[in-house]
């Protein structure tokens, strides 16, 4: 096994648990914006993404504090569209997951042949990052 660059790993850390944090202001917003029949189960999607948003920016935390690094408080920039269909704000969710996606792509790049729970970790929410990317395709196929 290689060396563990800490110090980009913390890096990409701290921005993944921004950009969740993030995560759980845009779906929060998001679920108090949806209007229309549909409306109750979309709420609950975007809750239920706001909750896990904020499970993941403490994961990332967590593991960050135990490589001794610091967490900010910070949360990355969320762009307001003013766009609140619900098509406009599912188009919006896969963009902010196609990103988030990028950034676990990028700690596995670091943590690879260096640790085993890290690559583990990133892995997995590569894994959760795209399974949301498929229902949230599934979800725009009504609006093509």
């Amino acid at each position: 096994m290689k060396e563990l660059d800490e110090k980009k790993t913390q890096e990409l850390l701290a921005t993944i648990m921004e950009w969740e944090l993030a995560g759980v202001v845009r779906y929060t917003h998001y679920a108090l914006m949806v209007t229309g029949p549909n409306r109750i189960p979309i709420v609950q999607f975007f809750q239920a993404q706001a909750t896990e948003s904020l499970l993941h920016a403490q994961q990332a935390g967590e593991i960050l504090t135990g490589l001794e690094g610091h967490p900010t408080q910070k949360i990355a920039p969320i762009e307001e569209t003013y766009k609140h269909s619900v098509k406009d704000l599912l188009e919006e969710s896969l963009n902010h997951e196609k990103k988030a996606l990028k950034k676990y792509k990028s700690l596995l790049e670091v943590v690879q042949d260096c640790s085993i729970y890290l690559e583990e970790y990133a892995r997995s929410l590569i894994g959760q990052e795209e399974l949301h990317q498929v229902e949230l395709k599934k979800m725009l196929r009504d609006y093509s």
